[in-house]
């Protein structure tokens, strides 16, 4: 949370939308904008769209009296919470989209908020709506290129998003509005249904035609379609609460079971399983509660499951899907800030605040840990998402949990990237979550109760098992790092230990087989001011040679060592 003083770096949002009212007030001070952490949140189940709708006649009718009522006294509550984290004034916002801005009341509803706050409501266009949806997809994510769509209650926008070197850049003519939200497309699949299945299927060939326009019309950047036809895919990215209700489910469908990562936001699944809408409607008819799924989102299941069939059929290139957190308070924000922050890497400006004193020499540290020759065998070499960004937030995490009681220091880093001090940070991928917890617990390589360990094997299997064995190596890397510098305080005159690798190979049975060897350099010296003595260093040492061993190996896949003090 901001301290006295940073107050103007503070903004309250309201995100009025067709299903619920949502409160939040954002910290944008410099050192963490890139992430908006969120200092307070709080949400209204008031549904605008079924306010406008109760009469059961299918005729919008005017938002009633004790509706206009119950959301200016949630006004008037947040309005107090603002004054008690002293927001500016002038940094709070009231956003609508559809259900207000279509109310046959709008005026008056617009008018008795404005009477009883001082409030003026930002009545955001179909135009607008999608092209902060976009942004806010965007702010989920370190880069993003594909098609993007936000699903609310009363419509759904579709456009196309470019984000890269902190520049988002969305289709020329806006998004693509239709009142295919999930409470009204639920109403109409309803009327069709009564109506026979003529109307059924006449809806959706509507929704289909309105889909394959827009996408023609979207007119997508060559350079997209290029780049993800050199790739082999064609990201969707979705936002918006029928959409994450459906990823939420499709969540609990996964091989790994339980799921261990409860948060939406990065969680991507592959065409052929989004589409199983089958089983996600199995799923949700024989399972009495699902997690992030609520009876309301429970009940427009089928209509959403209704849209992505005909989405899957009009929109063939897509390959792969990723829900996003984003949504109209993110993106609002992420306008806001300048280029240079949105440029910033997520991960790091969320680790930055827990960073060592020499966090870039135990990030080189790190990285000396991987080879930079080629690998005999194509399948060994170490995966790309172990990237030099990626290791330079570990070395900025890497010291964080050192006051948590040993025999917790464990569990707590394991936990760190999902109910931890990463818990909130919506902008990194399921795959990065689970991999900094597998490296950070293997660096403070304690004992973990019997639960403890189950939920480390789930995130494993969240991730390749390519993956999953380097993260092992390298977390016991970067213990060896941490016993070495306690303090993450390395000198360039008095270094201790330095390390480097390279490839090998061995003739085991007549077989060549590859081989990593680590090559351990100490300063005896500067290393026995320490008390670092060679037998010290080599019981550490072994923790990672074990590493090679085949029963240390992750879904038969490893790569064997060969540790060298010298």
């Amino acid at each position: 949370m901001a301290q006295s003083g940073d107050n103007a770096h503070l903004y309250g949002i309201v995100d009025m939308g067709s299903n619920g009212i949502r409160f939040s007030i954002t910290d944008t001070s410099p050192s963490t904008a890139r992430i908006m952490p969120t200092v307070y949140q709080d949400r209204a189940g008031i549904s605008l769209y079924d306010a406008q709708f109760s009469g059961g006649s299918g005729t919008r009718l005017p938002i009633p009296a004790e509706i206009v009522e119950e959301v200016v006294g949630r006004l008037i509550r947040f309005q107090g919470v603002c004054e008690d984290f002293q927001v500016p004034r002038g940094n709070v916002y009231v956003l609508a989209t559809e259900a207000t801005r279509t109310a046959p009341n709008s005026e008056t509803f617009r008018a008795r908020i404005k009477e009883q706050t001082g409030w003026e409501v930002r009545l955001l266009s179909k135009e607008d709506e999608g092209r902060i949806g976009a942004l806010g997809i965007s702010s989920s994510s370190r880069a993003v290129a594909g098609l993007a769509m936000d699903l609310g209650g009363g419509s759904t926008q579709i456009t196309w998003v470019i984000a890269k070197d902190g520049v988002v850049t969305t289709c020329p003519k806006g998004s693509f509005s239709f009142p295919y939200g999930a409470a009204a497309l639920s109403a109409r699949l309803k009327q069709a249904k009564v109506a026979g299945k003529k109307a059924e299927k006449a809806l959706r060939e509507e929704m289909k035609e309105n889909f394959q326009k827009a996408y023609e019309e979207l007119e997508i950047p060559q350079s997209l379609i290029e780049s993800s036809k050199a790739e082999g895919r064609f990201d969707l990215y979705l936002c918006g609460g029928g959409f994450r209700g459906w990823g939420y489910v499709l969540m609990k469908q996964a091989g790994v079971s339980p799921y261990p990562i409860p948060i939406i936001n990065g969680f991507r699944a592959r065409r052929e399983d989004f589409h199983n809408t089958a089983a996600v409607l199995h799923e949700v008819s024989d399972s009495e509660k699902i997690f992030g799924v609520s009876k309301r989102r429970a009940s427009q299941v089928p209509a959403v499951a209704a849209l992505i069939d005909v989405l899957m059929d009009a929109l063939p290139a897509i390959t792969h899907i990723q829900f996003c957190q984003g949504g109209v308070r993110e993106g609002f924000l992420f306008d806001k800030l300048p280029q240079e922050v949105r440029a910033q890497d997520p991960l790091l400006a969320a680790t930055m605040q827990y960073a060592p004193p020499s966090s870039d020499d135990i990030k080189r540290l790190l990285l000396s840990a991987l080879p930079k020759n080629a690998s005999p065998i194509e399948s060994s070499k170490p995966p790309s998402s172990l990237s030099p960004q990626f290791l330079a937030a570990i070395s900025n995490i890497l010291f964080a949990h050192s006051r948590v009681p040993r025999e917790s220091r464990t569990a707590a880093a394991l936990h760190s990237t999902t109910t931890g001090l990463l818990a909130s940070t919506n902008s990194i991928s399921h795959a990065e979550r689970a991999m900094m917890a597998l490296i950070l617990a293997e660096r403070w390589a304690g004992d973990l109760a019997p639960t403890e360990e189950a939920y480390q094997k789930n995130l494993m299997q969240c991730v390749s098992a390519q993956e999953a064995w380097w993260c092992q190596y390298l977390g016991r890397v970067a213990g060896l790092i941490g016993e070495v510098y306690p303090a993450g305080r390395v000198s360039e005159t008095h270094w201790r230990v330095q390390v480097e690798t390279e490839w090998d190979q061995v003739i085991k049975k007549k077989e060549k087989r590859d081989l990593l060897r680590l090559k351990v350099q100490w300063n005896r010296d500067t290393a026995a001011t320490s008390g670092i003595t060679e037998h010290w260093l080599w019981d550490r040492v072994e923790k990672v040679e074990k590493a090679g061993k085949k029963k240390s190996w992750v879904r038969a896949y490893g790569v064997r060592l060969d540790v060298v003090v010298c």
